[in-house]
């Protein structure tokens, strides 16, 4: 792999795709128990090995699996954890539109990372680099798996084990610190949290979601204190970028609120190299609070969505980054589209068309602009 390719490049993409037929078909049949999983493995290594080629044909330089051999975006990787159980009760969380189906997860000992299963998956993807690719490795961040545990369906779970947030934030700051080093080791040189608690803690009322007696300034230093602790000590020559989401299931969303009330936090103290940014509508508010943004970190603009067909209006984009570079200066920004097109397994409301339609325009609109 050629060190001249880094991330985050000019045009970019989250990370997740629409699952092809024949991969869901093989999912559920697995499920079923009609095929074993390496019969899934088999299907899933095809179906991942025509999509990077995909994205090479489109010219991009970032490459990732499509998050093809996950059901969630972010729940999978808690399952990759010792002391964590899941069912699929028919429950999940209340989007906007739709219900969005998720299986509960909860704690039965001492989060653990040994062999994490991501490690493999990677190695897979890590095959297909080239003197003009970088492979990506996307993961939910510290953050997110600690609000998992502490909200209050699991808390109660949680207490159990951990009796305090601070002894339940060291063990997953030690999980992560043991996976980034065992990707590392793979070869990764390119990792992505995606992180919607910050999404999240902008809406209103969704302090409720931490509990009775929660507040917003204790809530966003334990959102900062676990994701720091787990990328403490990094190698210099590894990419982590933090992508920020309100929400993106099957072309819905679950929250809305600006960055401002956060920003300070996130932008200033986090200790990522990049963020991806929702910012293709008015749930994410105007781009004054990127002026937080500290030192000479990169910011990716969502301006593109991909939650619908819909192709943006180009020279209405190009107004929009130059509207950024009032808080960011232009060689420090970046465009992709706001979220991936499947962050679960079934996907947003778009082909697969026209998912690569919207990936031409942000390259064509990127080239454009960075000349």
């Amino acid at each position: 792999m050629s060190n001249k390719i880094k991330a985050p490049y000019r045009y970019d993409f989250v990370g997740s795709f629409l699952r092809p037929a024949e991969l869901k078909k093989a999912r559920a049949d697995f499920k079923e128990g009609k095929i074993n999983k390496e019969q899934l493995t088999a299907v899933e290594d095809k179906a991942i090995t025509e999509l990077v080629q995909k994205q090479k044909e489109a010219g991009y330089h970032i490459i990732s699996d499509g998050e093809f051999r996950r059901q969630y975006w972010h729940l999978d990787f808690m399952w990759g954890f010792g002391g964590v159980a899941h069912e699929d009760t028919g429950s999940g969380v209340q989007f906007n539109a739709e219900l969005a189906r998720l299986d509960d997860v909860w704690l039965t000992g001492r989060i653990k990372a040994e062999n994490h299963p991501f490690v493999e998956h990677f190695k897979f993807l890590k095959q297909f680099d080239d003197e003009n690719t970088v492979a990506r490795q996307t993961m939910p961040a510290p953050a997110q798996t600690y609000q998992q545990f502490v909200t209050p369906k699991n808390i109660n779970k949680t207490r159990e084990i951990y009796a305090t947030d601070e002894e339940l934030i060291q063990d997953i700051a030690i999980a992560y610190r043991k996976v980034i080093a065992d990707l590392y080791e793979a070869g990764c040189r390119n990792i992505q949290f995606d992180d919607c608690t910050w999404g999240v803690l902008v809406a209103n009322g969704s302090i409720e979601r931490y509990g009775k007696g929660a507040n917003l300034d204790s809530i966003k230093a334990k959102l900062l204190l676990v994701n720091n602790l787990a990328i403490e000590g990094k190698p210099d020559d590894l990419t982590i970028s933090t992508h920020v989401c309100r929400g993106n299931y099957h072309s819905t969303f679950f929250s809305s609120g600006a960055y401002d009330s956060i920003a300070k936090e996130l932008f200033g103290q986090e200790n990522v190299d990049a963020y991806y940014l929702e910012y293709d509508d008015e749930r994410s508010g105007g781009f004054e609070p990127l002026k937080y943004i500290s030192g000479d970190k990169k910011v990716v603009l969502g301006l593109i969505t991909s939650k619908t067909p819909d192709l943006e209006n180009k020279e209405t984009i190009i107004a929009r980054i130059y509207e950024a570079t009032k808080f960011v200066p232009l060689e420090r920004l970046y465009l992709s589209p706001q979220c991936g097109f499947a962050s679960c397994e079934i996907g947003n409301k778009l082909t697969d068309a026209q998912q690569w339609a919207k990936l031409a325009l942000v390259k064509e609109i990127a080239e454009e602009v960075w000349k």
